[in-house]
């Protein structure tokens, strides 16, 4: 068994690929007041908001539970709608040596298509797949929809 491993997602939306990214990318700490049951708050340690190497903190629900992490910034592509972290501190490096979060947001139709992607590498073989995070996402994402395509109604 490889402790190395790879989940990813597609969730359709309505909104705009660059709104949804902009969010993601550039307003992180606006998606607790759209998606308070999944994101109750995100700060800026280090750094700017929007900035690749700039250092985030998240306070969120987790499979039921309160969760914290700290993430860096990595890369922030503006023309592919692409936002890459690394985590760096929380719970989920209790589980795993390493875990790295991309999300892309990329026009489809009338909305977008939302890909998330996760790779990691776990501390030992009895460590699960990481399923709450899809979940998570999941909700937020739709939530994060929800709010932008209200906004034009």
């Amino acid at each position: 068994m490889s402790l190395v491993g790879k989940s990813e997602i597609d969730i359709e939306i309505k909104a705009p690929a660059a709104e949804f990214h902009e969010v993601i990318s550039g307003r992180p700490h606006h998606i607790s007041n759209v998606s308070p049951a999944h994101i109750q708050s995100c700060e800026i340690h280090e750094g700017e908001w929007g900035k690749p190497g700039s250092v985030i903190f998240w306070n969120y629900t987790h499979d039921g539970v309160p969760e914290t992490a700290k993430e860096i910034i990595e890369a922030i592509d503006n023309e592919k709608n692409s936002t890459t972290f690394k985590v760096i501190e929380g719970h989920f490096l209790e589980k795993y040596k390493n875990f790295h979060i991309v999300v892309q947001a990329t026009p489809k139709g009338g909305g977008s298509l939302v890909h998330w992607t996760f790779t990691y590498e776990k501390l030992h073989e009895n460590i699960p797949e990481p399923q709450g995070i899809v979940q998570l996402v999941l909700g937020m994402t739709k939530d994060i929809d929800a709010h932008l395509t209200e906004q034009k109604a």
